[in-house]
């Protein structure tokens, strides 16, 4: 019996580079690579085909790139902030037709995607997080007026942004001048937060990505950045050390379920300190992977897939199940996974 066929969609001109690693990790686990589709096809405009096959599975067709697929399970990653609107049609239909994915939660990567949504989420549900000020084309006196009221220390980010080039650490009026003209050239929204003093004893700044799965913490790491006014980012230059999840203290590993869970993801890249109690800086719905990560995020991401495709199957009394394979390195990846669409 073959295994099942994956259909991975990603945007094509992303840098990030998660499409290869998720690639390998379906190779791993079902013994063939996944069909890959890029994701600018399937967005408004697009010219990719979505047609209903059997009435519980659809069939892809992308003319451009010379692909027609019945996939069993679609892996829908690394698309770009400002581009995961566009999909959001496409995601629809995956979530109308059950198709078995992770990637079909509209609402859940508008929350995560746009700050200003996710603070207001954070603010429902009791998710720490430093004090902020959202801000749209303000004047000066209103920029000033949040600046000083969150301490004359704080971290000026986009409302939609991706790996910290527009992200600036403010503690002067220049400073603040030149972040709002910065959003008022580019027509965008932005947030100012207070600072979490997250400095460490040799003077480096440092956080937390913890990654959520399932509603339990699957991976983590530390990152340090030596450059404190840079945003503690590893394509920003900072260091990362992993933390095996029980190395992680408790309370982070709480907080990073409880954001996840807040804005409705069924797994997330969470970005937060342990000072201030344990605070929430942002949510990654698509978190990027490094060296390290095949097996500890982009394997127990996939596998989760598949263990929908089985309880899919179950469901529907039998059908389609997929031949067990094993990892090159190790055994299969176990634990709770993830409602899908």
């Amino acid at each position: 019996m073959s295994g099942p066929s994956v259909a991975l969609i990603a945007d094509h001109t992303s840098p990030e580079g998660c499409r290869e690693y998720l690639a390998e990790a379906v190779e791993v686990l079902t013994g063939a690579p996944p069909c890959r589709i890029d994701s600018r096809h399937f967005a408004a405009c697009g010219t990719g085909r979505v047609r209903e096959r059997d009435g519980t599975r659809l069939r892809l067709h992308v003319p451009e790139q010379g692909v027609e697929v019945v996939p069993d399970v679609v892996v829908l990653y690394e698309i770009p902030p400002h581009r995961r609107r566009s999909l959001a049609a496409f995601q629809r239909l995956l979530a109308h037709h059950r198709t078995v994915t992770l990637g079909a939660g509209v609402a859940a990567w508008r929350a995560a995607t746009e700050k200003d949504r996710t603070l207001a989420y954070f603010r429902r549900d009791g998710v720490a997080h430093m004090d902020t000020v959202v801000l749209s084309r303000p004047g000066a006196r209103e920029a000033d007026a949040a600046f000083e009221r969150l301490g004359g220390d704080v971290w000026a980010r986009p409302v939609v942004g991706t790996g910290g080039s527009d992200t600036f650490h403010v503690t002067t009026g220049t400073q603040l001048a030149d972040a709002t003209a910065y959003y008022a050239r580019r027509h965008s929204a932005w947030l100012l937060s207070r600072d979490a003093g997250n400095i460490v004893a040799d003077g480096r700044r440092h956080q937390f990505r913890v990654f959520v799965l399932g509603g339990r913490v699957i991976h983590a790491r530390e990152h340090l950045q030596a450059a404190t006014d840079a945003p503690c980012n590893t394509c920003q230059g900072a260091t990362a050390v992993p933390i095996a999840p029980a190395d992680l203290p408790r309370r982070l590993a709480d907080l990073a379920v409880a954001a996840t869970a807040s804005v409705g993801l069924p797994f997330a890249g969470v970005d937060l300190a342990i000072e201030n109690g344990g605070v929430v800086f942002e949510v990654n719905v698509q978190p990027a992977f490094i060296d390290g990560e095949l097996e500890t995020v982009a394997v127990p991401y996939v596998q989760a897939h598949l263990d929908a495709l089985d309880r899919t199957a179950e469901s529907r009394g039998g059908g389609h199940r997929r031949p067990a394979h094993g990892l090159r390195h190790g055994s299969r990846v176990h634990g709770p996974s993830p409602q899908v669409a």
